[in-house]
């Protein structure tokens, strides 16, 4: 049903559940194969204030990095005979969530699977939410998988009154 996978990775816990998940499914699925996505988003930092020479070595950095969250996880993916290949993009400030989507349908997946942290209001509001955009604009089912679980919150518990004892 799912054979070609798509997980987009950033060496996250978050990421590596979603990992996790993705290999489950793929070794219930004859054949199946996970595409890794890594996304260096060289727009967060701000080169007008450091020299040129350390924006150079951050980016470097950057890359050196995703090369080897990819490579770690391919070999996490391999060790339980599935294949994978990897992609590493690079965006100037672009949502990752738009080189996921557009993975997606290059590609072709069948489905995608991503760790969310699942935040909520005002956290999801300033932070963002790759996750939700996915979900909305992608070409095939998504599988979101969360961090931890929710928290349930317990009954408060009930303790007898001590108001009024003699």
């Amino acid at each position: 049903m799912y054979v070609r996978l798509l997980v987009p990775i950033d060496g996250s816990e978050t990421s590596a559940r979603g990992l996790d998940e993705a290999v489950r499914i793929a070794k219930g699925q004859q054949g199946s194969r996970i595409r890794l996505v890594h996304i260096v988003n060289e727009f967060i930092f701000d080169g007008a204030y450091s020299p040129g020479t350390y924006s150079n070595d951050l980016f470097t950095s950057l890359r050196d990095t995703g090369k080897k969250i990819l490579s770690e996880a391919e070999g996490v993916v391999r060790q339980q005979g599935i294949e994978s290949d990897s992609v590493m993009l690079e965006s100037i400030g672009a949502p990752a969530a738009d080189f996921i989507v557009a993975q997606a349908k290059q590609w072709p997946a069948d489905l995608i699977v991503m760790g969310t942290h699942g935040r909520r209001g005002l956290a999801r509001l300033a932070m963002g939410s790759d996750a939700e955009y996915v979900v909305r604009m992608a070409p095939v089912p998504v599988l979101l998988v969360r961090n931890a679980p929710p928290r349930v919150n317990p009954a408060p518990e009930t303790q007898p009154s001590q108001v009024g004892v003699s």
